[in-house]
């Protein structure tokens, strides 16, 4: 597999009051194309951190992380930030136009995309009348129009009921693995890790190291998340996790 981002001794720390605070201590880690790598830890320990640090949001930290040659970047945040006064074809189209690639060519491919994933008939229609699921697979939508090659995820299903987050991690995963897009997702949410991910990364509390990784390896190659966790490996990989964050409150 081609390496798409190498992350090699990251380390980073604040200055306060008392003195320097050191936040992620030495993390390497590598990720390969078409991977789907989660990113979990207590809360506050320096996952989203890590995060924009890839995603080049911050840029005060020893070590480094290198991205292969050609690689593009995409962020998908916890809240959708869809505009109300916008159509859905518009909040789509979004990125393109922050980046000055709103092209004909593009715009057929965000209309290709809203099609092939359910939303034609809504393209005209303000966003307020979607429901939570929807407007997520807009978001994510926006998120790839510009043709990432890597897709930086930060607890993107943190604000949907826990039916529709099912539901949506399932569209995710297959929208990504559709248009063959890697991604490094942060999460706390232990079952959403296991049942979406290829390798799980699971971090200490602060200072953040890594604690240990996980090849999230189930019965089917290319699962779909709500079937992996109908698998008796899902609560295996489970319990690891939970006893890996929980070791890590201490």
């Amino acid at each position: 597999m081609n390496n798409v981002l190498e992350v090699r001794h990251l380390c980073k720390s604040y200055n306060s009051l008392n003195g320097e605070i050191d936040v992620i201590q030495d993390v390497s880690f590598d990720v390969f194309e078409n991977e789907f790598i989660s990113i979990i830890g207590t809360s506050g320990c320096g996952k989203s951190t890590i995060l924009n640090i890839i995603g080049g949001l911050d840029k005060d930290y020893t070590g480094s992380v290198n991205l292969r040659s050609g690689i593009t970047t995409s962020y998908m945040l916890q809240d959708d930030a869809l505009f109300p006064w916008l159509s859905v074809l518009d909040n789509a189209c979004l990125g393109l136009k922050v980046q000055k690639k709103l092209s004909s060519e593009n715009v057929g491919y965000v209309k290709y995309l809203l099609k092939k994933y359910g939303l034609e008939e809504f393209q005209n229609k303000k966003v307020n009348s979607l429901s939570g699921g929807m407007r997520q697979r807009v978001a994510l939508i926006r998120t790839i129009a510009t043709k990432p090659k890597l897709v930086l995820l930060d607890e993107p299903f943190s604000a949907l009921d826990y039916q529709t987050r099912l539901n949506v991690s399932n569209d995710v995963y297959h929208i990504l693995k559709e248009e063959g897009i890697t991604a490094i997702m942060v999460t706390h949410d232990i079952g959403e890790a296991a049942s979406i991910s290829s390798r799980v990364i699971v971090m200490t509390k602060r200072p953040t190291h890594i604690k240990n990784v996980y090849d999230m390896k189930y019965e089917v190659e290319n699962m779909e998340p709500l079937d992996k966790r109908k698998s008796p490996l899902f609560n295996l990989y489970y319990e690891k996790l939970w006893s890996d964050i929980d070791e890590s409150k201490w």
